[in-house]
């Protein structure tokens, strides 16, 4: 932690909280476990392949939909896939854990009396087996779905439509986000305040950021 850390957002100039969901406040480890190895291992178990060949048939497939609205798409994944995908990520829920921290700072924003809202580009299907085990929708005011607007994060056209359902000033508010890209798209929309997690999977080490205000995680802001 840098020795401002704990004082790195200004808090008087900040009314609503936007935070992301994985890898700001849920270990991307469990997504990057289910995605390599999870899927793969059940697809090739269902099609008589290897692992390893699984594995060569479906990323790039994955790649291919980075960004976009059907890459976070359960709904379309299991259709792609035939795989009934909300069952397999309840089978493995084990693995879904907070990151170091995050409950902390989720009772740490609330405490300051600012609007905390949950801003994610995960499957409803996805949000619900997650807070199934952590409990994570009771800990905030609200939380926003991209499939519910159409439109990922990382679009303009989320930010319009998210302004619409969760009314807030731009200017004085705070979004907290692994993505480099959804920060960009933030920015553009005219959000006054961006942070970017370094460390969004704690099975990797952090991440140079340069283009953002940055810190290891949430844990830094409490």
């Amino acid at each position: 932690m840098t020795p401002a850390a704990s004082s790195i957002v200004e808090w008087d100039a900040i009314d609503t909280v936007l935070v992301d969901m994985d890898g700001t406040l849920l270990d991307l480890s469990f997504d990057t476990f289910f995605w390599r190895e999870v899927v793969p291992q059940r697809y090739a178990r269902l099609r008589g392949m290897t692992v390893p060949d699984a594995q060569a048939a479906l990323m790039p497939r994955f790649e291919a939909k980075v960004g976009t609205l059907e890459w976070y798409c359960l709904d379309h994944w299991a259709r792609d896939l035939d795989m009934d995908l909300k069952t397999l990520k309840r089978e493995h829920s084990e693995h879904i854990r907070f990151l170091p921290g995050a409950q902390a700072f989720l009772s740490s924003v609330r405490a300051r009396a600012k609007r905390l809202v949950v801003v994610t580009n995960a499957h409803r299907d996805t949000l619900a087996v997650k807070a199934e085990r952590t409990g994570i929708d009771r800990l905030v005011d609200s939380v926003a779905c991209s499939h519910d607007f159409a439109a990922p994060k990382e679009t303009a056209a989320f930010w319009h439509a998210l302004a619409a359902h969760e009314p807030f000033d731009a200017r004085r508010t705070l979004l907290i986000e692994d993505s480099l890209a959804v920060l960009a798209a933030a920015r553009a929309y005219g959000l006054g305040h961006t942070i970017a997690i370094r460390r969004p999977d704690s099975q990797l080490p952090p991440r140079a950021i340069a283009e953002f205000l940055s810190v290891d995680g949430v844990f830094e802001l409490v």
